[in-house]
């Protein structure tokens, strides 16, 4: 018997799965068996729910170690999982590691080599079999993941953008910034508030110094905290759905339509927090936090004088579709 839950948390997703299905397959089918060991990995490993989103040593295949057909492989399955201007923006994201490497060498702060294909893909399971299987697509600030069984698509959090620089200081690219929405939708929603407003929206006097959740392979943050949607105006309301839909509609539109849906219909818009930390000023250090039952967003605008930006759409229960398979181990033959 199939779980009721694996129904409250999606519907058929045919055209989505069929394209990642055939996007990963196409992908796996092209990698040596070498580049196999490096990139594929039962669907139940513990390294499906390991992620990270800082500059490091991943499992997984790089692009470096791809040829020019298999990097081509490799972003058409990323695709899939995306809309059009969030697949131009984890390019941008993993192009930007050009502009951060020159930086840090000017800055005397060297810590990683800058490279653009040091972002890795890594299938979980089998896309082509019957059973649940996964991808996911990691470097630094890039961090996708997606579980896929039959023709639903499981889970598509964690879900990690990050820009470093934020806004680009300098050279041809100067004043670019890559996540712009993110950051002037929630300003423009903390400018629009009155004194008492503001008193509960603001939780911490400093920034925190990155996303509280962290790493962490399942979300544990206290009850909803700062503004709720219910004490705000209608046009402020509105500004806190467009900022819901700057995380959400990242997802291809198929899939994010269908998660908007489930998130403002889940207890409805009312049931949004909007926290905050440090000032209400973008040229200084700055944090939000969204947060309405399984739904939490994480902003966090600490480093590098403010200009380093960390965020993070999770699903409390659903990440890496633990929620779903929790209990039906039976989708694996075990009774």
């Amino acid at each position: 018997m199939v779980s009721e839950k694996l129904h409250e948390h999606t519907h058929g997703h045919a055209t989505a799965t069929r394209e990642m299905r055939n996007a990963a397959s196409a992908f796996v089918n092209s990698l040596s068996s070498e580049q196999k060991q490096q990139g594929m990995f039962e669907y139940m490993d513990g390294e499906r729910i390991f992620w990270y989103y800082p500059p490091l040593k991943r499992h997984g295949l790089l692009l470096n170690n791809m040829d020019h057909n298999q990097q081509e492989l490799a972003y058409s399955l990323m695709q899939t999982g995306l809309s059009d201007e969030a697949g131009k923006q984890a390019r941008l994201i993993m192009d930007h590691e050009l502009i951060l490497g020159p930086l840090e060498v000017e800055n005397n702060k060297v810590t990683y080599p800058r490279d653009p294909l040091r972002y890795s893909w890594t299938i979980f399971g089998d896309p082509a079999g019957l059973d649940p299987w996964g991808w996911r697509v990691e470097g630094h600030h890039v961090s996708l993941h997606y579980s896929i069984w039959q023709d639903r698509v499981l889970s598509m959090t964690p879900f990690f953008f990050g820009a470093n620089p934020a806004r680009v200081p300098k050279g041809p690219q100067e004043g670019m910034r890559i996540l712009s929405n993110r950051q002037d939708l929630a300003f423009e929603l903390m400018n629009s508030m009155d004194k008492n407003q503001l008193s509960k929206a603001i939780i911490y006097d400093d920034a925190p110094s990155d996303i509280l959740t962290f790493n962490s392979s399942q979300v544990s943050l206290p009850k909803e905290e700062g503004l709720s949607a219910t004490q705000m105006s209608g046009t402020q309301k509105e500004v806190l759905t467009g900022l819901i839909s700057e995380y959400v509609t990242r997802l291809r539109p198929d899939l994010a339509q269908e998660r908007l849906d489930y998130i403002l219909n889940d207890g409805g818009i009312d049931r949004i927090h909007m926290a905050w930390g440090g000032p209400v000023d973008m040229g200084k250090p700055h944090y939000y936090r969204l947060h309405g039952g399984k739904f939490v967003v994480e902003y966090d605008n600490r480093q590098d004088g403010a200009n380093h930006i960390h965020s993070v759409w999770r699903d409390v229960a659903n990440d890496f579709a633990g929620d779903v398979l929790r209990e039906h181990l039976l989708m694996y033959h075990i009774t």
